[in-house]
C-alpha cells in the first residue's frame, strides 16, 4: 500500500475551494430525476446529460473530484473521450460507487446493510484499470422508535471499514459514508446522539481493521433537525452541532470531511457549510459532495433539450462557484443574484 500517494490523493480531492460532484446516481434514481423534468431516462440521455456537467468550461476551479456510476465510468463523450479521461484532463479526479445497495437487515425490522463487499477486490481492480482514484460506500441509518439499533450501527460499521480497507489495499482512496438519515420527526437533539453513535462505531472499525486514516475523506450527514421536525433549527445551530459531534468522533489525521447535501435545498446545503467553515479553523478540511443540490438548478435549465445546454451549465457552474465559496465561509445569499458567464 502507498501511503504517499493515497494521502496526496485524499488531499487533492479536498484542496481548498474545491468539492466533490457526487454524480453516482443509480439508474433508478436518475429515472426519478428525469421523469421531473419529463426526460426519458435511456443510456444516451444518461450519456449526454453527464457529459454536459464535465464539459462546463471552468468548472475546474471549484470541483476536484467526481463520483461516477457503472455505467458511466464505461461511457464516453461524443467525440469518443472516455468520461475519465475526459475529468483528468481538466485536473478532476474520477471516482466510483461501489456499493451495490442497501437491504433490509436480518431480524431487524426497518434497518438496512448496505451490500456488495462481495467481488469487491476484483471490481477495485478493474475500476482502477478503467481510471479511478477514490471510491465510495453509502451506509444510510434510519432515525425512528427504537431504532437504530447497535446492531445496524456496528454492522454497517463493520462493512464500511471492510470496503475501506480493500480500497487502500488496491491503491485508491475510500470516501466512507455513512449516512444519518434526516427523514422524520426527530429533533436535532436526537439527531446529535445518532450521529455521534454512527461516527463513534465506524472509526472504531476503521481503526480495529488497519485503515490509515490520513488516506480517507469522510462523507458524512450534517446534524439536523428531522425534516418533519416542528422546529427547525437555524443554520448556525446546525453548524455549532455538527462541528461539536464531529470534534469528538473524527481524528484529526483524517485529512476531510466531505458533507453530503441530502434532502437539503441547493442554497439550505450551501449556507451551513459557510457556517461551519466561518467557525474555523478545524481540523480537518470541511468541503462538499453534493448531489441532488449541485445538480436541482441544472436539470431544470437543461429539460433534456440541446439548445439548453449552455444554461445549464452555466446553473452548474454558479452553484459550484456559490459552495466554493462557502468552503471559506465567504458565501452570502446576495451572491445567488449575481449572473454568472460560463
Amino acid at each position: 500500500m502507498d501511503t504517499q500517494q493515497l494521502e496526496s490523493t485524499a488531499r487533492a480531492i479536498v484542496a481548498e475551494g474545491k468539492g466533490i460532484l457526487a454524480a453516482d446516481e443509480s439508474t433508478g434514481t436518475i429515472k426519478k430525476r428525469f421523469d421531473s423534468i419529463g426526460v426519458e431516462s435511456t443510456e444516451d440521455t444518461r450519456r449526454a446529460y453527464r457529459e454536459l456537467l464535465f464539459t462546463t468550461e471552468g468548472v475546474e476551479e471549484f470541483i476536484s473530484g467526481v463520483i461516477l456510476y457503472d455505467e458511466t465510468i464505461r461511457q464516453s463523450a461524443s467525440d469518443g473521450t472516455p468520461f475519465p479521461k475526459l475529468l483528468e484532463s481538466k485536473g478532476i479526479i474520477p471516482g466510483i460507487k461501489v456499493d451495490t445497495g442497501a437491504k433490509p437487515l436480518a431480524l431487524a425490522e426497518g434497518e438496512t446493510i448496505t451490500e456488495g463487499l462481495d467481488g469487491l477486490r476484483e471490481r477495485l481492480d478493474e475500476y482502477r484499470g478503467l481510471g479511478a482514484r477514490f471510491t465510495k460506500w453509502r451506509a444510510p441509518i434510519s432515525i425512528g422508535k427504537d431504532i437504530p439499533s447497535e446492531y445496524c450501527l456496528w454492522t454497517n460499521a463493520h462493512a464500511l471499514a471492510r470496503f475501506a480497507a480493500l480500497t487502500q489495499e488496491a491503491g485508491l482512496v475510500p470516501i466512507v459514508e455513512p449516512e444519518v438519515l434526516m427523514d422524520g420527526d426527530h429533533t436535532i437533539e436526537r439527531s446529535f446522539e445518532v450521529t455521534s453513535r454512527a461516527l463513534h462505531a465506524v472509526f472504531i472499525e476503521l481503526r480495529d481493521q488497519r485503515v490509515h486514516p490520513e488516506g480517507i475523506l469522510l462523507k458524512p450527514n450534517m446534524v439536523l433537525s428531522g425534516y418533519d421536525c416542528p422546529v427547525q433549527a437555524s443554520d448556525e445551530e446546525v453548524a455549532h452541532e455538527t462541528i461539536r459531534c464531529f470534534r469528538r468522533h473524527v481524528p484529526a489525521a483524517v485529512p476531510g470531511i466531505v458533507f453530503l447535501s441530502g434532502g437539503q435545498s441547493d442554497e439550505e446545503a450551501t449556507s451551513r457549510l459557510n457556517e461551519m467553515n466561518k467557525l474555523g479553523p478545524h481540523p480537518w478540511q470541511l468541503s462538499f459532495s453534493y448531489g441532488r443540490a449541485l445538480q436541482a438548478p441544472t436539470l431544470k435549465a437543461w429539460l433534456g433539450k440541446e439548445e439548453n445546454v449552455e444554461a445549464a451549465q452555466r446553473a452548474f457552474y454558479h452553484r459550484a462557484k456559490m459552495n466554493s465559496a462557502a468552503r471559506t465561509g465567504m458565501y452570502a445569499p446576495e451572491m445567488e443574484r449575481e449572473a454568472v458567464a460560463v
